[in-house]
């Protein structure tokens, strides 16, 4: 298994499709056809970005920009540009991030006939580093697939991590690690997302988000510890401090958003019929190490609707079973492990494993 430059887990070349489909055509083969420029005339109207969850994504994880980006390194910007002109009425097929997007809208859907006048709503905003050339090509291909972006952010080269924090960003998602990396300095919840071969189909009427715990949801404190002086010691540890809750880690405040959007289903009687539903899979042991995870969570006030103690056995599995939106972790091995079973794995550069020597993939 290799990864190329578009975060693609690729054997082969394929072409990505349901793994478990009876039918041979790819989910959006449609969407390769040529388009006629077109701007939907109804759209709802995007919340005020003080009140809503905004959701930052680069426009390779959204959509399959692979050809692109390989014209782009080989040839230089100049024919990118000229490629992306003369292209622009074909719309890009769907990346990683293109089911999660839509899980979103459809919870808007929902919120909206819920709540008619709120705005605490999903914002999502297309943040990238292309040319402004290219944006008609982005807007055509938005408005072929029937999304509701309004806020593009194209800064011609530039990266656009400083806008991050003035379109009030809960969440960043791109296939380039150095921006992941820049963002999360900057204090935003941000990942690197990897496409796998063959995605799994996933529910269209309900979000599913999955988080790693240690340096994900919680600092890297615990990790320390095992890192440093093995698993016994790390087991000791986590008894002595079961009472005292963990740090925060970078995704905390993400959780913290889902959590914030489920109290208001709750609050109309749908707890049991909730859109959003949110699972801890982690490496850590229940009756070893699995209170503080527990007790923090619950000294924050933040509930999670599912959680798997795993005790260091492969997650894949398990997310193969929950058919998440997107999974976070700290640890490519575990990125690497849910992607070749059909997840859309995101990783968090953050936190000690990351002075680890990553095999068997790189991180481009």
């Amino acid at each position: 298994m290799s990864l190329n430059n578009g975060q693609t887990l690729i054997s082969g070349g394929q072409d990505l499709t349901r793994n478990d489909s009876s039918s041979s055509r790819a989910p959006w083969e449609g969407a390769r056809m040529v388009l006629k420029p077109s701007t939907p005339t109804r759209k709802p109207k995007p919340p005020n970005p003080e009140n809503a969850i905004t959701i930052a994504v680069s426009s390779r994880v959204l959509f399959n920009m692979e050809r692109e980006q390989q014209i782009y390194e080989q040839q230089g910007m100049e024919e990118y540009i000229k490629y992306q002109v003369e292209h622009e009425t074909e719309p890009f097929s769907p990346g990683p991030a293109f089911s999660f997007v839509k899980a979103l809208e459809a919870v808007n859907t929902q919120l909206r006939e819920l709540y008619p006048e709120s705005e605490e709503l999903f914002d999502v905003v297309l943040m990238t580093n292309n040319h402004a050339y290219v944006g008609l090509r982005l807007i055509n291909t938005i408005n072929h697939h029937q999304l509701f972006i309004e806020r593009f952010c194209m800064t011609g080269g530039n990266s656009p991590i400083g806008y991050l924090k003035a379109y009030h960003t809960n969440l960043y998602l791109s296939a380039d690690s150095a921006k992941v990396r820049e963002a999360l300095e900057e204090g935003i919840a941000a990942a690197t997302m990897f496409t796998p071969e063959k995605m799994k189909e996933v529910s269209e009427t309900q979000l599913r988000v999955a988080f790693d715990g240690d340096a994900v949801l919680f600092s890297d404190e615990s990790e320390r510890i095992f890192k440093a002086h093995g698993l016994d010691k790390f087991f000791e540890h986590e008894k002595a401090h079961e009472n005292k809750p963990l740090d925060h880690g970078p995704l905390k405040c993400f959780l913290e958003a889902l959590g914030k959007l489920q109290k208001k289903f709750y609050g109309k009687g749908q707890r049991m019929d909730c859109p959003i539903r949110t699972y801890l899979v982690t490496a850590r042991s229940a009756a070893s190490s699995g209170t503080r995870a527990l007790k923090t969570l619950r000294s924050w006030g933040l509930e999670i609707d599912e959680a798997l103690f795993l005790a260091g056995a492969p997650k894949g599995p398990m997310l193969e079973k929950i058919r998440p939106h997107i999974f976070f972790d700290d640890q490519m091995f575990h990125v690497e492990g849910a992607a070749e079973l059909g997840t859309v794995a995101c990783h968090v550069p953050y936190g000690i494993a990351q002075r680890v020597a990553r095999k068997g993939i790189k991180d481009k």
